[in-house]
């Protein structure tokens, strides 16, 4: 133990005078903190060093600032007649939901010769094409980052574009149903295949070495 100290005669402290046994357990007590203090900075640098899951020791947390994985991004649109098998059926039946829960019911209107629709309209590849070209723009301005302008746009260049298109009087839908009381299905015929499948050069179709010889000059 330490031995008490007096005072000096001009008031200054003596200097504190530690016994060696004392002494001895403060020197083992250190030499403890280094030894631990060694070792977890050797354990640091494994961790630092070996791969963890994710590529960072704080992955498996979820914080994107240390390291964590991204947030996964949604799966790009495609459109609708790119899709096949059940893929496509499952688009489908959403897009079907959409159009009879809502853009019907609030943008239908009156079915008429000017206005013609088609109870099977799933049935017409060029108006699945359309609705679900309108239906991906209004989920894409219906969301918050589009602003506060962003269903105006989708009613102006969107909406009143593509069901004009659809029901016209002249449009895929024409041969369909243009009264509510003589509901009709027609799907149109398409132009025909192009001439140039079909087409036949003169030089292929000629026979060589057909015609009269020509005349040597005397």
């Amino acid at each position: 133990m330490s031995e008490p100290v007096e005072p000096a005669p001009d008031g200054d402290l003596e200097p504190v005078r530690v016994s060696d046994s004392h002494l001895e357990g403060i020197e083992a007590s250190v030499r403890r903190l280094m030894d631990q203090s060694a070792q977890q900075a050797q354990q640091l640098d494994q961790l630092a060093s070996a791969p963890a899951p994710g590529g960072s020791p704080f992955a498996a947390f979820g914080m994107p600032g240390f390291g964590g994985p991204p947030p996964a991004a949604p799966p790009e649109p495609r459109p609708i007649l790119e899709l096949d098998g059940e893929e496509r059926e499952d688009e489908l039946d959403a897009l079907s939901d959409w159009v009879d829960d809502f853009l019907l019911p609030v943008y239908g209107a009156e079915v008429t010769t000017a206005a013609p629709w088609c109870l099977q309209w799933q049935e017409h590849d060029d108006v699945v094409a359309w609705l679900h070209a309108l239906w991906l723009a209004y989920q894409q301005h219906k969301d918050p980052e589009a602003g506060l302008s962003g269903l105006f746009v989708w009613h102006r260049d969107f909406l009143t574009h593509a069901i004009a298109a659809i029901r016209a009087p002249g449009g895929p839908l024409s041969a369909c149903m243009t009264s509510p009381e003589r509901p009709a299905h027609r799907i149109l015929p398409g132009p025909p295949p192009s001439a140039r499948t079909e087409k036949v050069t003169t030089s292929d179709a000629k026979p060589s070495g057909s015609g009269e010889p020509s005349e040597q000059a005397a």
